[in-house]
């Protein structure tokens, strides 16, 4: 009964000054620690390493800021696991004894994680319950459950990384539609048995080849079979062996680090976002922080704020011409970029005599910026010219 105890406290009630810490036996993935968080037989669930423990604190505080209690976070090191029982928030133990630091994108560590991400969904699928599984980069802005209650029938619904609007309202992205690749940094199970198949080979496919990237082998899986339609009106398609419902999440409200920060796709929608996820960024872990700042999203610590001469923020003065004359190309893109870079220079100076921190200003960009050739905005998305720019897209 020990993992029972860990489970039932409310979510940042900490542990009584002086109690021990339980044994990591108590911490052991069972449906009975699960089934005490449960809500309307939903769980969520991110992990993690203590790398990313400001993103873990951040991603459960916006939990419990929209009343959503059914949540638990598995610890891959013992000092997250530690860190978290701590303060309060409901941690299980992976076993997966990994590294306490930044894995870094597309490192060995990184594929690691990504596998324990399959194994842990195969763990709970069992258990019976729906599994809301999230990536720690991604904040929820508004409570998803009541939008995922519209599709019953669904066995998994996923987001994408699709950056053309196939949808103008709220209704699932048109799967025949979408070539982004699916993303598996927010997706939804019910446990049932198509999905729960469809988990057990996913897992096989990883196993069976160490480099695949378990994000393509899910794309790949799942469109072994893609499509038809179950009906005219859901939205959701058959996928991989015939048997599975899956949905496609919208881009405009489940959004991606582009159709948030760079396209704002729900605001020319008029739409409300539910989650925001910081992909399609160029800084690495500092620039998925910074993202999350930018969008007022990151809950950072009072210290954070503490800077001992005080800060200093300007007011860019931008002729309009820089803006909007002639066309937008390469040329008027640097041009109007290097203006404002020089006017933060000359500001980043003055705070350095006054021993002062720079709050960055806004920035604006003529051009999108990408890994991949392309023409300047990609065509049939919703960026507008110019727009207010990530400052990863000028600044590492």
């Amino acid at each position: 009964m020990l993992n029972s105890s860990l489970s039932v406290r409310p979510i940042w009630e900490v542990p009584l000054l002086g109690s021990q810490m339980p044994p990591l036996k108590a911490f052991q993935l069972t449906k009975q620690l699960v089934h005490q968080r449960v809500k309307d037989n939903i769980i969520i669930v991110t992990f993690g390493n203590y790398a990313f423990m400001d993103f873990i604190l951040n991603w459960v505080k916006h939990l419990t800021d929209l009343g959503l209690s059914n949540l638990l976070v598995g610890a891959m090191d013992t000092k997250l696991l530690e860190a978290l029982y701590w303060k309060g928030v409901p941690v299980f133990d992976m076993g997966s004894h990994m590294t306490t630091t930044d894995a870094g994108w597309g490192s060995t560590t990184f594929h690691k994680m990504g596998r324990e991400k399959v194994i842990l969904i195969n763990a709970m699928l069992p258990f019976d319950y729906e599994l809301l599984m999230c990536d720690t980069d991604m904040v929820w802005l508004k409570n998803p459950l009541p939008y995922i209650a519209r599709f019953p029938e669904a066995d998994v619904l996923t987001s994408t990384d699709q950056l053309i609007p196939t949808v103008i309202d709220d209704s699932l992205d048109i799967w025949q539609e979408v070539t982004g690749a699916y993303n598996i940094g927010i997706f939804h199970w019910r446990p049932t048995d198509p999905a729960k198949t469809l988990a057990r080979e996913w897992k096989k496919l990883l196993e069976a080849d160490e480099k695949l990237w378990d994000q393509q082998g899910f794309n790949d899986i799942l469109h072994k079979k893609l499509g038809p339609s179950i009906d005219e009106e859901s939205g959701l398609a058959y996928a991989f062996d015939g048997t599975v419902k899956l949905g496609l999440l919208p881009g405009s409200i489940f959004c991606s680090g582009h159709t948030y920060f760079v396209q704002a796709m729900y605001q020319q929608l008029r739409l409300e976002p539910y989650a925001v996820h910081t992909t399609f960024q160029f800084a690495g872990t500092e620039g998925k922080r910074h993202r999350l700042r930018e969008g007022l999203f990151f809950h950072d610590e009072p210290e954070y704020y503490d800077s001992p001469g005080g800060f200093l923020s300007f007011k860019p003065s931008i002729p309009k011409s820089l803006l909007l004359d002639g066309e937008h190309n390469i040329e008027s893109h640097f041009v109007l970029v290097n203006f404002q870079i020089k006017q933060i220079r000359t500001a980043l100076a003055i705070a350095s005599l006054l021993n002062r921190t720079l709050v960055m200003p806004p920035l604006w960009c003529r051009l999108d910026r990408l890994w991949f050739p392309h023409p300047g905005v990609l065509t049939g998305t919703m960026t507008r010219q110019p727009f207010i720019c990530p400052l990863d897209h000028v600044f590492e």
